[in-house]
């Protein structure tokens, strides 16, 4: 039987090692409700209140349409934003951590 890898251990009870995860849930589970938000909002007055989303604005287009779009645009935003954290303040903890378990 293989013996247990106590750096995996050294890691896992690393002060910065657990910042970073618990940043990353953290801020993963409000971009999930924010999204989460958005789209059942979106779904919910599809459900309860389609006349809204049949005004017409700007000519053909319905409101519908608008809010569709926004819902997509939305979630690539979110993901620009996750992304943008990702390669700054979790980058920056990663490396501090590779740099504080190599001396």
């Amino acid at each position: 039987m293989p013996e247990p890898d106590h750096r995996l251990d050294r890691i896992a009870e690393h002060p910065t090692f657990k910042t970073l995860v618990h940043e990353r849930t953290r801020f993963g589970w409000i971009l999930t409700g924010l999204m989460l938000l958005v789209y059942f909002g979106f779904i919910g007055l599809i459900a309860f209140d389609k006349a809204l989303l049949a005004t017409k604005v700007g000519g053909t287009a319905s409101l519908g349409f608008y809010m569709g779009m926004f819902v997509i645009v939305f979630a690539f935003v979110l993901t620009g934003i996750y992304v943008a954290r990702a390669n700054t303040r979790y980058d920056r903890l990663s490396a501090d951590l590779i740099r504080s378990l190599a001396k």
